[in-house]
């Protein structure tokens, strides 16, 4: 038998065992092209694109106060940043509770809508012993309002938002337990909602708990369009990362499903891209078009909020890219992390740029 002949039965061999473990659903997502294969290359002004903010470590999260200002986190150091819009920054804090490892440390902050009669931040962390969500007057110790999120050297999750409900959404990742994303009682690989004070909040679907969603591996991207829809960005294993539209109580499929099944149980992401290409982080939502952040890809896409007209900015030209936020002057506000261990460390660390689009 020729050498050819051998390769292709193998190759069909391993095609026949992913379909049998996995399901059919996963056959057709194995062989399936991602849907963003050619994206339109888009070249801003010099001008247009400028650092306010450099010498920074891993900077992770990013929310900005009723002033103007921003709170940026940064993961391995646990510090809580200000940074403002002409490019003052300060430490806030330090935050002793956190326990930096892998993916893990301070991660995602968000501002409370009612920031200016209560103060509260939002902050995401990993802990001697889970990740948790807390909150904290700036300067203060936080307050943890939800324990128990399984914490990993990767899959972690983080991110942190409020939707225009005024709940609190956060993303977790799987933890390296892939099978338990698909358990509701097992918060990892979860979209979460939860109340100011960490509650379960009312209308969640499953009862008494703060799951959300299911089914996802590694939730780094939240955002809503201003028609109240949400969407998350993820990431995927080895073929495809994920850019979702998000509905109550539904199932993404991870590890049944990664990319487009076409299977009835679980939704299929609006938009997938080859992991070496994305690696999606943290998104923003701007009209009709998604901005997605990525590490691996190291550029920004923009795509329709219906995975239409996908553009690429900024391809390699500032490494790995975490997270992207709309600042309240409509600037957008781009986090690098090269300083995270995975990226190629350059002379000026990490730092946010900002575009004016």
């Amino acid at each position: 038998m020729s050498r050819g002949r051998i390769i292709l039965l193998s190759a069909l061999a391993v095609a026949v065992l992913v379909a049998a473990v996995l399901g059919f659903g996963a056959w057709r997502g194995w062989f399936a092209k991602p849907s963003v294969d050619d994206p339109v290359e888009i070249t801003l002004p010099k001008d247009s694109v400028r650092p306010i903010a450099t010498n920074l470590r891993a900077p992770w999260g990013l929310a900005f106060l009723p002033d103007g200002r921003a709170l940026v986190t940064e993961r391995d150091t646990a510090r809580i940043l200000s940074v403002s819009g002409d490019g003052q920054v300060s430490e806030v804090q330090t935050l002793s509770e956190v326990r930096p490892g892998g993916e893990g440390g301070l991660l995602g902050i968000a501002v409370s809508p009612t920031y200016a009669t209560d103060h509260w931040v939002y902050v995401y962390y990993t802990s001697a012993t889970d990740n948790r969500i807390a909150r904290l007057h700036l300067g203060g110790a936080p307050e943890p309002i939800l324990t128990g999120i399984p914490k990993a050297g990767n899959h972690n999750g983080g991110r942190l938002a409020f939707g225009p409900d005024a709940m609190l959404y956060a993303g977790t990742g799987d933890a390296g337990d892939r099978d338990k994303a698909q358990d509701v009682g097992y918060l990892g690989g979860k979209i979460l909602r939860i109340t100011p004070d960490g509650k379960a909040a009312n209308g969640n679907p499953f009862g008494n708990s703060p799951v959300w969603t299911l089914g996802h591996r590694n939730v780094q991207g939240l955002g809503w369009d201003d028609r109240g829809r949400m969407y998350a960005a993820e990431f995927g294993q080895n073929q495809y990362d994920e850019l979702n539209h998000i509905e109550a109580g539904k199932n993404y499929g991870w590890p049944i499903i990664e990319g487009t099944g076409r299977d009835q149980r679980f939704v299929d992401p609006i938009a997938t891209w080859a992991t070496n290409e994305a690696s999606p982080s943290g998104i923003a939502v701007v009209g009709d078009r998604v901005w997605i952040a990525c590490l691996r890809g190291q550029r920004v896409y923009r795509i329709g909020t219906d995975g239409s007209a996908p553009e690429q900015l900024f391809t390699g030209d500032y490494g790995r890219l975490r997270h992207v936020g709309r600042a309240p002057d409509g600037s957008m506000w781009v986090l690098t992390s090269n300083r995270d261990s995975r990226g190629r460390p350059s002379s000026t660390d990490d730092r946010i740029l900002r575009v004016t689009p």
